[in-house]
C-alpha cells in the first residue's frame, strides 16, 4: 500500500441557537459557496445567483453576520490534506488466453 493525499475543506457555522453546522467539501469553491448560502439563509437574504463565488466577499458577509452577536456566532472554512492508503498495483491484469486485448486487435487491423 502507498500513501497519497486528497484535499478536503470543512465549513463550520454556528450560533447559540443550536449545534454547529459542519459540512465537508472536495473543493474550496464549493466550501465558500456553501458559506455564502448559509449566511444568506440565516440572515433571510435572497440566494446568490449561480456564478463563481468570491471567497473574500463570502468572508465579508460572514464577518458582518458574526459582528451582530460576536460572543455567540462563529464560522470557519478550513483546508485539510487527508492521507489515504492506495493499493499498489504491479502491472496490468492478464487477459484469459485466446481472447486478444482491444489494443492488440486494433494493431492487427
Amino acid at each position: 500500500m502507498s500513501l497519497d493525499a486528497v484535499s478536503a475543506y470543512t465549513l463550520v457555522v454556528g450560533d447559540e441557537d443550536g449545534p454547529a453546522d459542519v459540512q465537508v467539501f472536495s473543493t474550496a469553491e464549493a466550501a465558500w459557496r456553501a458559506l455564502d448560502a448559509e449566511i444568506r439563509l440565516r440572515c433571510g437574504m435572497r440566494p446568490r445567483p449561480r456564478r463563481v463565488t468570491d471567497p473574500e466577499a463570502a468572508a465579508r458577509l460572514a464577518d458582518a453576520w458574526r459582528a451582530g452577536e460576536p460572543e455567540t456566532r462563529f464560522w470557519q472554512v478550513q483546508a485539510h490534506r487527508l492521507p489515504i492508503l492506495l493499493p499498489a498495483i504491479a502491472g496490468t491484469p492478464s487477459r484469459p488466453s485466446g481472447r486478444p486485448s482491444r489494443a492488440g486487435a486494433l494493431r492487427s487491423a
